[in-house]
């Protein structure tokens, strides 16, 4: 049975840095974030991300997040990968639970999700799952 789970996050710290960069090169960078969740989804998330950047000032990227604390009251930790586009002020990402990665009362977790998220305190982030 799949169940949905709403919540929100606020960034804590972003460290983003290049790593290759030339002249009429994509910029790469990457960016160490922390988040804290709150709602259906609570507990603290470590993504790393690998940024591609356009002389447009648009951005493909790719990250997996480790979330460490509950989803629907049940403890545990779990692994997202997520993949996604910024452009014109948004990141508009999907990601999905990478399979055996949920522990304790997360094991077995399995779901997926998007997102598009603008400049703002708080961000809505929505995980379509199932457990067990």
């Amino acid at each position: 049975m799949k169940n949905v789970a709403n919540s929100r996050f606020t960034i804590r710290s972003w460290d983003e840095k290049p790593y290759s960069e030339g002249q009429g090169l994509p910029r790469l960078t990457r960016a160490a974030v922390t988040k804290t969740f709150t709602g259906d989804i609570a507990g603290e998330g470590h993504v790393e991300y690998l940024m591609m950047y356009r002389s447009d000032g648009s951005a493909t990227f790719v990250g997996l997040e480790r979330i460490v604390g509950q989803v629907a009251g049940k403890a545990g930790s779990f692994v997202l990968q997520r993949t996604g586009l910024f452009e014109n002020g948004v990141a508009k990402e999907s990601y999905f639970v990478i399979s055996g990665s949920g522990t304790g009362e997360l094991r077995g977790l399995r779901g997926e999700g998007t997102s598009a998220v603008g400049h703002g305190t708080e961000h809505p982030v929505t995980l379509t799952y199932e457990l067990g």
